[in-house]
C-alpha cells in the first residue's frame, strides 16, 4: 500500500485529469479493467461549457495537440458521476475543478463537496481556454490565494496542477505551496500549434492548443527536478509517462506519483504494465521501497 497526501493507493500511478473522466464509468474503466491506483476527473467548473469547435485535437510525431477549451457539464451536472466513480471504481477519486475568480473556485469546490472526492486538484494551468487555467496560474499571488480559499473550505488534500508555460515554475509551486497546497502536479501541456500547409489554415478550431504526450516529457522531468529542489510539499509527475521506464525517471527527478494521460489513447491498461516495470526494476536493483527512488538524482549530483 502506497500513501500520498493521506490517500492509500494499491501503487502510485494515476489517471491524468481530461483522460476518460468525463463520466463515473469511464473512470471506473480506467481503474477496474486499466489498473489505475487513483482517478482525476475532467475539470469541472462553475457553468456547463460546450469547448472550441472542431477540429480540437490532432495527432503529431511527438504527441498530441488539443485545444478542447474546457467543456463540461458544470458540478450540478457532474455530482452524479462523481459519486458513481467513487461508489464502484474501488480507488481515490481525485476531482479537478477550474475557475476564473477565486469565488468560482470556491463555488465549484463547494458544489462537488457532498460527491466526497478524495482530494480535489486545482487546474491552474490549461493553456488554451481564456479567461481561465493559465490565464489564473501564471500569476503568483492569484495561484496562492485560490489554493488557501479552497483549501480552507474543504477536508480533503489539495493538488495545485501547474502550468509549464511561466519563466519560473517553481515561484508558482512555492505560491500553492504557501496557499496550504498539499501536493502540486506537474505539468499540463505546453502551447503550441500545427498549421495545414496546403490550405494555410491552422488545423485547429482554436488555432492554438496544448502539446502533450512524449515530446514534453524531457520538460516536465526538469520542471519536477526544480519543484522538488524548492518545496517541501510532494510533486506528482505528469507529461509523456508512456512506459515504466518513464515513471521511473520522473520519480528519480523527485515525483512521488506520476500521472498517466495521452497514453490512455493507445491502451487503458497501461498502468498494469507500468506498475509491473517499476516493481521489477525494484527487485533487479535491491531497492526495498518505490519510496528510494524518489529524489534519487539529487544525491547523485
Amino acid at each position: 500500500m502506497y500513501t500520498l497526501t493521506g490517500l492509500k493507493m494499491k501503487n502510485s500511478t494515476i489517471l491524468a485529469a481530461g483522460i476518460l473522466g468525463t463520466t463515473g464509468a469511464s473512470l471506473c474503466r480506467v481503474a477496474l479493467e486499466g489498473g489505475a491506483d487513483a482517478v482525476v476527473t475532467k475539470s469541472i467548473g462553475s457553468i456547463p461549457k460546450k469547448g472550441h469547435s472542431n477540429p480540437t485535437i490532432v495527432q503529431l510525431e511527438g504527441g498530441f495537440l488539443n485545444a478542447m477549451g474546457l467543456p463540461n457539464p458544470s458540478y450540478p451536472g457532474f455530482l452524479q458521476e462523481l459519486k458513481i466513480a467513487k461508489k464502484y471504481s474501488g480507488v481515490p477519486v481525485i476531482a479537478s475543478i477550474f475557475g476564473g475568480t477565486v469565488v468560482e473556485f470556491i463555488e465549484v469546490a463547494e458544489g462537488l463537496l457532498p460527491g466526497k472526492p478524495d482530494a480535489f486538484e486545482l487546474n491552474v494551468s490549461c493553456p488554451h481556454s481564456e479567461r481561465y487555467g493559465a490565464a489564473v496560474g501564471s500569476n503568483p499571488c492569484l495561484v496562492e490565494a485560490i489554493t488557501a480559499a479552497v483549501k480552507d473550505i474543504v477536508n480533503v488534500p489539495v493538488w495545485v496542477k501547474l502550468t509549464p508555460n511561466v519563466s519560473d515554475i517553481t515561484c508558482i509551486g512555492t505560491a500553492a505551496e504557501s496557499g496550504g497546497a498539499d501536493a502540486v502536479v506537474a505539468i499540463n501541456t505546453l502551447k503550441g500549434m500545427a498549421i495545414d500547409i496546403e490550405s494555410g489554415y491552422p488545423i485547429l478550431g482554436n488555432r492554438s492548443g496544448g502539446l502533450s504526450g512524449k515530446a514534453v516529457k524531457p520538460i516536465a522531468v526538469k520542471c519536477i527536478y526544480d519543484l522538488y529542489t524548492t518545496l517541501k510539499i510532494p510533486v506528482i509527475g505528469v507529461g509523456g509517462v508512456s512506459c515504466w521506464q518513464d515513471a521511473v525517471e520522473m520519480m528519480m527527478a523527485g515525483a512521488a506519483a506520476v500521472q498517466v494521460g495521452s497514453a490512455v489513447y493507445e491502451r487503458i491498461d497501461i498502468f498494469y504494465e507500468i506498475n509491473k516495470g517499476i516493481k521489477a526494476f525494484l527487485q533487479r536493483k535491491s531497492y526495498s521501497d518505490i519510496k528510494e527512488l524518489i529524489g534519487l538524482s539529487h544525491e547523485m549530483v
